[in-house]
Formats: C-alpha cells, structure tokens, sequence
C-alpha cells in the first residue's frame, strides 16, 4: 500500500491529462497508447531526480499489469528503445546538462533494479548500465561531487546485482575507482571519502560492517 501511495505522489507532479494516462497505463495497459508512456515517464525521469527514482517501481507495475492482461510487452519493449536512444546521447546529455545525465543514470540503474525477466536482471541493461557507471569513474567525474555521489549511491543499490552478471567488469570498474581515489589530484574530501566507503563496501560482501556504518554516517553528517 506504501509504494502505491509513492507511486500516485509522483504521479501528481504531471498536468491532468498525463496523470489520467498513468493511472490508465498502471491499471488497464491496453487501453492506452504504451509507447506514448514510455516516452512521457522517460522525459520526465531526465528532469525531476526525484520521479527518477522511483520511476522503476511504475515501470515494473506497468510491465506486470501487460503482461497479465495481453502477454504482450509493448511498453518494456519501448522503454527500452527510449533508454537505448538516450544512452547513445549521454556524452551530449552530460556536456548539456550534468543535472540530467545523473538523472539518466539514476533512472537506467532503476530501472534495472525492477524490471526482471525469470526474476534475473535484463542482459540488456547490464553493459549499458556498467558502461554509465564507468563513465562516473571518469577523472572529470570524479572532480565533481553530484557525479560520484550518484555513482555510490547506484553501485549501493543494484551493485551486488550487477556484479552477478558479470563479475569482471565489476573488477574492472572497482580498479578504477581505486586507482581515482589513489592517484587522481583535484578530488573534494567528499569525494575521497565516498569512494572510500564503496570501496569497503564492495570488500565487505556489499556491506559495511557497524562500525564502518558510523564511522561514514558521522563523516558525512558533520
């Protein structure tokens, strides 16, 4: 009940028509145009961080509703051709606007979160989502706070779940992340201090143990 109410308060932030489209989509898919929704629920991702993540959690309601009522996936398949379309822009978005490319990301790396196929993430998430993530770890990146604290904040969410898929760009990603806490000049103590706390957080199973835990909650309250 909790996550429905989230869901109809993000839903509030559109005009009247659209809000009307999304109930329809979330309860009865086949009585609305899905490729449409794909693309209202994308553009919106991109602007509003918030809707961003939790835009998943409607994906999935939406997928599951489909899927029941026709068997059909219309809607995955577009959200997926929308994302794919954005992701061959990131470079663009990102010289654009820093605050929607983290909100591109946020949103990939939701969406990989909600959306199984036989209760296992979508094969075609995974390198486009490690991709994102590889960027972030990127010198420029890395220089700059709201990007590696999206960067953390994804790896705490869905990270255990992508190195299952494949372990080596897992390795791959984590060695540059510590070479950038290491080597690279310029980074913030924030910064230092986030990457720091992911790379014990992977070392640790993906998970830091209480002492850990307080240690980081003090450092980044104070």
């Amino acid at each position: 009940m909790e996550n429905s109410n989230k869901e109809e308060y993000k839903i509030q932030s559109f005009d009247a028509e659209t809000q009307q489209l999304l109930k329809t989509a979330l309860k009865e898919p086949g009585a609305v145009d899905l490729e449409k929704v794909a693309v209202v629920i994308v553009d919106q991702s991109l602007k509003d961080q918030g809707f961003s993540k939790e835009a998943g959690r409607i994906c999935f309601t939406i997928v599951q509703a489909e899927t029941k009522q026709s068997g059909s996936n219309v809607f995955r398949r577009s959200l997926l051709n929308q994302l794919q379309q954005e992701f061959k822009n990131r470079e663009e978005t990102r010289s654009r606007s820093l605050q929607e490319w983290v909100c591109y990301v946020t949103f990939i790396c939701n969406v990989f979160d909600y959306l199984k196929v036989n209760n296992m993430p979508m094969m075609a998430l995974v390198h486009p989502v490690y991709d994102c993530l590889f960027r972030l770890g990127q010198a420029d990146s890395l220089r700059n706070e709201e990007e590696v604290d999206c960067l953390v904040l994804q790896l705490h969410r869905i990270g255990d779940q992508l190195e299952k898929m494949d372990v080596q760009r897992m390795d791959d990603l984590f060695f540059v992340l510590r070479d950038g806490f290491l080597l690279q000049e310029g980074l913030s103590s924030l910064a230092r201090l986030l990457l720091l706390e992911i790379l014990e957080f992977r070392a640790g199973g993906w998970r830091l143990s209480d002492t850990g835990q307080k240690y980081y909650y003090s450092e980044l309250t104070d």
